[in-house]
C-alpha cells in the first residue's frame, strides 16, 4: 500500500537544467528528462486527492493522478496511452504549458512542499513511450464513411483531427506552411520546443490516418467552396496571425520588428537552414511586452549574440503575464529588465532605428483585468539606445475574405463567433485562437476537441474518445 506521507521523503525535483552560459549558445531545450528513479519518486508524491484539483484546472481535464500513478510504478506505455485519451499533444503541453498557472498551481502540495512535477512527467512519459515505439491503437475504430476538412494544422486543428479520426471520420488537414504545428513550429523557439518533436508527432498523426496537404493556402491554392462542397463538414483553426498594433510613432522604421516575423525567421532557419533576415548579433535590442512571446524574443536575441537585450514592460515584475519560469530563465541568460517603463516613440535616423524614447510609470488602481493600471510619471522621459525594437504586444485573429462570404461573422476583436465550435453556417465549425483570441496551446486543443464533438453530433455519430 502506498505511503500517504511519501511526499515528505522527497522534495520537488525537475530534470537537470543546462547552465545559462551554455544554453545561450544553442537553440536546444534547457531542461533534461528526469531519470527513472527521480521520475518514479516525483510521480509517487501525488496524494491522489479525493478532489483532483489539478485535473479540473487543466483545460483538457487530463487524468493526471491516474497517469502519475502509472508513471510512479514504471508503467510508461500505459501512462502514455492514458495521457493520449484526452490530449493529442502531451509531449508539447508538458513543455510549453504554464503549469505554474494551471495544474501545478492547485496541487495540494504546492504551497508548502512544492507541487508534483506534472508537466515534466507528462513530457517525459510521452517521449519515452514514443521513442520506444508506442503508437495509438486505432484497430478497433470502424470507418464511418464521413469526411471532414480541417483548415490549419496548429493545436486546435490537431485537437479536432485527432478526435475525429478516433471516431472513424476521414480527416484531411490543409495547412499553408510546409510544416504542421502552427506557432508550435513557426513561433515557439527551439529552446522551449525542439522542432523534431513536431516532426515525430507529424508521423504519428499520419500513421493514425490523418491526411495532410501542406504548403496549400485556402482561398489561393484551393477555393474554400471546393472544400465546403467536397466534405461533410469543415473545421477552421486559423489561429490569431495579426499582431496588435503598437501605435508607436516611428514603428515603420527599419529595425522595428513584429514578434511573429522575428521568431518565424529564426525558426525557419532551425527547420530548413535558411539564411537569417533578422540576425541580432552585436546589436542592442529592446523588446516591448511582458508575456511569454516577449521572453521568447528576448532569449532568441541573446542566443543570436546580441550585445544587449532589454525588456521594456509598463508594470512591475509581479504583474507580468509571462510564466515565472520563463522570466527566471531569461534573467539568468542575461536579459535586462526595465520594469515600470512604457515606450513613447521609436527613434530613427535615416529611416533606421537608433533608439527608443521611454517614460517611467507608477501603478495606480486596478483595471478591468484586475492588474494595477500603469500611470505615466511626469518628467521621467529618457532615451534608450537600440538598433532593433521588437514589438511583442500580442496577437489577434483575422477573418479571411472567403470566410465572410459564406456568412461566418466575427466580433469587433476579430474573433469568429462559434459557441461550442459551431458557426452560423451549418457545415462550418471553428476553434482555437480564432475563436478565443490569442490564448494557450492547451486551450486551443480543448477548443478544437469541443468543435469535433459538435461535428460528430451533426454527422449523427458518437464520440470515440473521452471528451475534455
Amino acid at each position: 500500500m502506498k505511503d500517504p506521507l511519501h511526499f515528505l521523503n522527497f522534495e520537488r525535483q525537475t530534470g537537470e537544467v543546462v547552465p545559462a552560459k551554455e544554453r545561450v549558445t544553442q537553440f536546444k531545450e534547457v531542461q533534461a528528462q528526469q531519470n527513472q528513479q527521480v521520475r518514479e519518486e516525483q510521480s509517487s508524491r501525488c496524494l491522489d486527492c479525493g478532489t483532483p484539483y489539478c485535473q479540473w484546472k487543466c483545460p483538457l481535464h487530463n487524468a493526471i493522478p491516474r497517469w502519475l500513478e502509472l508513471a510512479g510504478e514504471g508503467r510508461i506505455m500505459e501512462a502514455a496511452e492514458l495521457a493520449h485519451q484526452t490530449n493529442p499533444l502531451p509531449e508539447v503541453c508538458g513543455r510549453v504549458c504554464p503549469q505554474d498557472r494551471l495544474c501545478e498551481s492547485v496541487c495540494t502540495l504546492n504551497d508548502e512542499f512544492g507541487a508534483v512535477t506534472i508537466g515534466q512527467v507528462e513530457r517525459d512519459i510521452t517521449d519515452l513511450a514514443l521513442d520506444a515505439g508506442w503508437r495509438p491503437d486505432l484497430s478497433y475504430v470502424a470507418k464511418t464513411g464521413h469526411k471532414v476538412a480541417v483548415i490549419g494544422a496548429g493545436p486546435a486543428g490537431i485537437g479536432c483531427a485527432d478526435y475525429l479520426v478516433r471516431a472513424g471520420v476521414a480527416v484531411t488537414v490543409y495547412e499553408a506552411e510546409p510544416v504542421i504545428g502552427g506557432l508550435l513550429s513557426t513561433g515557439i523557439p527551439g529552446f522551449k520546443l525542439e522542432k523534431d518533436i513536431i516532426t515525430r508527432r507529424f508521423e504519428v498523426l499520419k500513421d493514425m490516418g490523418v491526411e495532410f496537404v501542406l504548403g496549400t493556402k485556402v482561398g489561393q491554392d484551393i477555393s474554400f467552396k471546393e472544400l465546403l462542397d467536397g466534405y461533410d463538414a469543415v473545421f477552421l483553426g486559423l489561429g490569431a496571425p495579426r499582431s496588435v498594433d503598437s501605435g508607436l510613432a516611428g514603428s515603420d522604421a527599419e529595425g522595428c520588428l513584429e514578434a511573429a516575423h522575428y521568431l518565424y525567421d529564426q525558426n525557419l532557419k532551425l527547420m530548413q537552414g535558411t539564411e537569417l533576415h533578422f540576425d541580432q548579433k552585436g546589436k542592442h535590442v529592446v523588446v516591448i511586452g511582458g508575456g511569454d512571446t516577449a521572453m521568447d524574443c528576448s532569449r532568441t536575441a541573446l542566443r543570436q549574440g546580441a550585445a544587449s537585450v532589454t525588456l521594456l514592460y509598463r508594470r512591475d515584475r509581479e504583474n507580468m503575464p509571462g510564466s515565472p519560469k520563463e522570466v527566471r530563465f531569461a534573467e539568468e541568460e542575461g536579459l535586462q529588465f526595465a520594469f515600470c517603463h512604457q515606450p513613447l516613440e521609436v527613434l530613427a535616423q535615416g529611416g533606421k532605428v537608433e533608439g527608443i524614447r521611454v517614460q517611467e510609470t507608477q501603478l495606480g488602481a486596478p483595471d478591468a483585468s484586475g492588474r494595477r493600471r500603469p500611470e505615466p510619471v511626469a518628467g521621467s522621459e529618457r532615451d534608450l539606445k537600440a538598433d532593433t525594437v521588437v514589438l511583442a504586444l500580442g496577437f489577434r485573429p483575422q477573418l479571411p475574405p472567403w470566410l465572410s462570404e459564406v456568412g461566418v461573422v466575427a466580433d469587433e476583436a476579430g474573433r469568429v463567433l462559434a459557441p461550442d465550435g459551431k458557426t452560423l453556417h451549418p457545415k462550418i465549425f471553428a476553434g482555437g485562437d480564432m475563436v478565443l483570441g490569442a490564448d494557450l496551446v492547451v486551450t486551443a486543443i480543448a477548443n478544437g476537441r469541443k468543435a469535433a464533438i459538435g461535428i460528430l453530433d451533426k454527422l449523427g455519430l458518437t464520440a470515440g474518445v473521452t471528451a475534455a
